[in-house]
């Protein structure tokens, strides 16, 4: 017998607001039936000795130093663009006052 009955998948089917097919109700029971035990086998396995993990392996930072490098000046910077103002780029303005506020 399935652990989870065609009118549980419905009543999921009915809050998810999903428009589920009788046939798919039979063959999401199934579905779902298989899923649980997975869940079940893992949750069997699982001993109270192993420390919870948020993933398989552990994760380390591989960020590298931060290096100074030279760049470009703001005049260089800006000297290809076709207007600039206080030494940064000027855009045409997109929205109105009232909705940028």
């Amino acid at each position: 017998m399935a652990a989870i009955s065609r009118e549980e998948v419905a009543h999921l089917a009915r809050l998810s607001r999903l428009a589920v097919t009788e046939e798919e109700l039979d063959t999401f029971a199934g579905q779902l039936d298989v899923i649980l035990q997975a869940v079940a086998q893992v949750g069997e396995v699982a001993a109270a000795d192993i420390p919870p993990t948020s993933h398989s392996v552990p994760l380390t930072n591989v960020l590298r130093e931060d290096v100074v490098t030279p760049c470009l000046t703001p005049q260089e910077a800006l000297s290809g663009a076709p207007d600039a103002e206080q030494q940064r780029f000027r855009v045409p303005r997109i929205l109105d006052e009232d909705v940028a506020s």
